[in-house]
């Protein structure tokens, strides 16, 4: 794709990325038949060779409208189309610019920055989210039905194993999975220790930088993830093997650390090394003897979520189903695992209407063959598949706990 980008962007290091990116794109249009919005609305604007179009027109005159910004904002940013693409577009990148680009020149209405605003003040601080959700769940009696369903019932973790080895892997607690489903991090550390593995938190590491990263406040976002490296580096620097992931969405900004901060003289470096022994537990797991977790003795039928940032950012696809069938789990088919069920970090929140329907369509996926119980590997999508899921939903780890 020609460019003609003007000089205020042509000489900023997004702007470079930006033409970049918009030059491999060769206007196929094979993205869109993997797009969820635009398979929902059928609108070019809402497909991402529509949206790499109206970056491209932001970046060439400068102007900005209402418009743009509507069509950016439905974008889930779960790049399906990334998978699809057949000259390796990364859009995910671009629209992450175009979105800060928008941002900046195009003031909100009070309202929406104040919705964007609070979730940038709660989601990402472990200490302020959980007091509102145990809140929320104490009053959930209480509350009217649509509000009902979007708070979890509380959950109630497991012992971490006291045992310890010596190889050691790094966990990322995060800001959401500590209150909404603290057994994850906990099953996945009962499950490598009997594989010979100690897992262990570091106390000062929270938000992936996600929430705030991809509601363009890029900077905030950047900051989560200093924080993080200057938390996780003395285990680094001691000999940790890894840092597991076991929320996907995480796992998929935490594996951009090296690019984002890349011109950072400080961070770059440890940044790109935390990027480089980033993995999602999925991965760790298929490289271990999974013997010695025994065979499973259950008679449920599993149907696997593959999230959007498993398969398309993290480039994950079926490591966890070859986990769960060496572990011994009936797994269910399922249709359509490549559409996004409409979770997208704060998107649920945002474009209500839309991932309303998202997740109904993912429902019907999932259950075609009447599975027992629905797994996944992100909190988001847990979350927000078990408002309206007739089975239990849980993260896949707890199903090799026993």
């Amino acid at each position: 794709m020609k460019t003609n980008i003007l000089p205020q962007y042509k000489n900023s290091a997004q702007g470079q990325e930006a033409e970049e990116i918009l030059r491999t794109c060769v206007h196929c249009g094979f993205c869109t038949a993997t797009c969820p919005t635009y398979q929902e609305l059928n609108d070019e604007r809402d497909g991402p060779r529509g949206r790499i179009y109206l970056i491209k027109q932001l970046l060439e005159d400068g102007k900005v409208t209402e418009k743009t910004r509507t069509h950016l904002d439905r974008c889930l940013t779960c790049r399906s189309c990334e998978t699809t693409c057949p000259s390796g577009v990364q859009y995910g990148r671009l629209v992450d610019i175009g979105r800060g680009l928008v941002e900046a020149q195009l003031p909100r209405e009070p309202k929406e920055r104040l919705l964007r605003w609070g979730l940038r003040q709660v989601l990402p601080y472990r200490h302020r989210f959980t007091p509102l959700l145990r809140a929320g769940q104490l009053l959930r009696p209480l509350l009217p039905a649509p509000l009902k369903t979007k708070v979890p019932p509380r959950r109630v973790a497991k012992p971490w194993p006291a045992s310890s080895h010596p190889r050691v892997m790094l966990a990322l607690a995060g800001c959401a999975q500590p209150a909404a489903a603290p057994n994850t991090n906990a099953a996945a550390a009962r499950v490598l220790d009997r594989l010979g593995i100690t897992l262990v938190e570091a106390p000062k590491a929270g938000c992936c930088g996600a929430v705030s990263y991809h509601l363009s406040a890029h900077q905030d976002g950047l900051d989560f993830m200093r924080r993080n490296i200057d938390a996780w580096w003395p285990a680094i620097e001691a000999g940790a093997e890894a840092i597991v992931m076991t929320a996907s969405g995480c796992g998929a900004m935490v594996q951009e650390y090296g690019h984002l901060l890349r011109q950072d003289p400080e961070y770059a470096d440890k940044a790109r090394r935390v990027s480089e022994l980033t993995r999602d537990l999925g991965a760790v797991l298929l490289d271990e003897d999974l013997s010695k977790l025994g065979p499973d003795k259950g008679s449920d039928k599993v149907a696997f979520h593959c999230p959007c940032t498993l398969q398309h950012a993290m480039k994950q696809s079926g490591v966890v189903e070859q986990v769960l069938r060496k572990a011994g789990i009936d797994l269910a088919v399922t249709r359509d695992r490549h559409l996004c069920c409409g979770s997208a970090g704060t998107y649920s929140i945002l474009q209500p209407k839309m991932s309303q329907r998202l997740l109904n369509n993912k429902l019907k996926a999932l259950t075609v063959d009447n599975p027992d119980r629905i797994v996944t590997a992100n909190i988001g999508c847990q979350l927000h598949l078990e408002t309206r899921s007739e089975v239990p939903v849980q993260h896949w780890i707890e199903l090799l706990d026993r």
